[in-house]
Protein backbone atom coordinates (compact mmCIF):
# COMPACT_ATOMS: atom_id res chain seq x y z
CA UNK A 1 0.00 0.00 0.00
CA UNK A 2 1.32 3.45 -0.96
CA UNK A 3 1.33 6.35 1.47
CA UNK A 4 -0.16 9.56 0.16
CA UNK A 5 1.54 12.70 1.43
CA UNK A 6 1.37 16.37 0.61
CA UNK A 7 4.08 17.58 -1.74
CA UNK A 8 4.14 21.07 -0.27
CA UNK A 9 4.77 22.39 3.19
CA UNK A 10 1.79 23.46 5.25
CA UNK A 11 0.87 27.11 4.91
CA UNK A 12 -0.47 28.67 8.07
CA UNK A 13 -0.98 32.22 9.23
CA UNK A 14 1.99 31.86 11.54
CA UNK A 15 4.30 30.68 8.77
CA UNK A 16 3.34 33.60 6.54
CA UNK A 17 3.82 36.24 9.23
CA UNK A 18 2.97 39.12 6.88
CA UNK A 19 1.20 42.36 7.56
CA UNK A 20 -0.49 44.58 4.97
CA UNK A 21 1.82 47.11 3.45
CA UNK A 22 1.27 50.85 3.75
CA UNK A 23 0.08 50.94 0.12
CA UNK A 24 -2.48 48.19 0.79
CA UNK A 25 -3.75 49.99 3.89
CA UNK A 26 -4.04 53.22 1.87
CA UNK A 27 -6.03 51.39 -0.81
CA UNK A 28 -8.39 49.99 1.82
CA UNK A 29 -8.80 53.44 3.35
CA UNK A 30 -9.58 54.85 -0.09
CA UNK A 31 -12.30 52.22 -0.63
CA UNK A 32 -13.78 52.52 2.89
CA UNK A 33 -16.75 54.78 1.91
CA UNK A 34 -17.79 52.21 -0.71
CA UNK A 35 -17.38 49.35 1.75
CA UNK A 36 -19.55 51.14 4.32
CA UNK A 37 -22.21 51.89 1.69
CA UNK A 38 -22.27 48.26 0.56
CA UNK A 39 -22.61 47.08 4.17
CA UNK A 40 -25.55 49.47 4.67
CA UNK A 41 -27.21 48.10 1.51
CA UNK A 42 -26.65 44.55 2.70
CA UNK A 43 -28.18 45.42 6.09
CA UNK A 44 -31.24 46.88 4.36
CA UNK A 45 -31.58 43.76 2.20
CA UNK A 46 -31.23 41.44 5.20
CA UNK A 47 -34.02 43.28 7.01
CA UNK A 48 -36.44 42.44 4.20
CA UNK A 49 -35.57 38.75 3.85
CA UNK A 50 -38.19 37.34 6.19
CA UNK A 51 -41.03 39.75 5.59
CA UNK A 52 -42.79 41.72 2.91
CA UNK A 53 -40.99 45.04 2.48
CA UNK A 54 -42.92 48.04 3.75
CA UNK A 55 -42.79 51.47 2.16
CA UNK A 56 -40.12 52.44 4.68
CA UNK A 57 -38.08 49.34 3.77
CA UNK A 58 -38.32 50.19 0.09
CA UNK A 59 -37.12 53.73 0.76
CA UNK A 60 -34.26 52.38 2.88
CA UNK A 61 -33.25 50.02 0.05
CA UNK A 62 -33.38 52.78 -2.58
CA UNK A 63 -31.41 55.17 -0.38
CA UNK A 64 -28.76 52.53 0.34
CA UNK A 65 -28.54 51.67 -3.36
CA UNK A 66 -28.06 55.31 -4.26
CA UNK A 67 -25.30 55.62 -1.64
CA UNK A 68 -23.50 52.63 -3.16
CA UNK A 69 -23.72 54.13 -6.64
CA UNK A 70 -22.50 57.51 -5.39
CA UNK A 71 -19.59 55.90 -3.53
CA UNK A 72 -18.64 53.85 -6.61
CA UNK A 73 -18.78 56.96 -8.78
CA UNK A 74 -16.65 58.93 -6.31
CA UNK A 75 -14.12 56.10 -6.03
CA UNK A 76 -13.93 55.70 -9.80
CA UNK A 77 -13.47 59.42 -10.33
CA UNK A 78 -10.83 59.57 -7.60
CA UNK A 79 -8.84 56.60 -8.91
CA UNK A 80 -9.13 57.81 -12.52
CA UNK A 81 -7.75 61.17 -11.40
CA UNK A 82 -4.86 59.45 -9.63
CA UNK A 83 -3.84 57.36 -12.63
CA UNK A 84 -4.34 60.21 -15.10
CA UNK A 85 -5.91 57.90 -17.68
CA UNK A 86 -9.14 58.30 -19.56
CA UNK A 87 -11.92 55.77 -19.15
Amino acid sequence: MKTIAALQDLVTAESLNIEPSAAELDAIELEMPLIRAEVALLDAQILTLDRTPTELDERRLRRAGRKVLAARRALTNRTTGLTGGAA
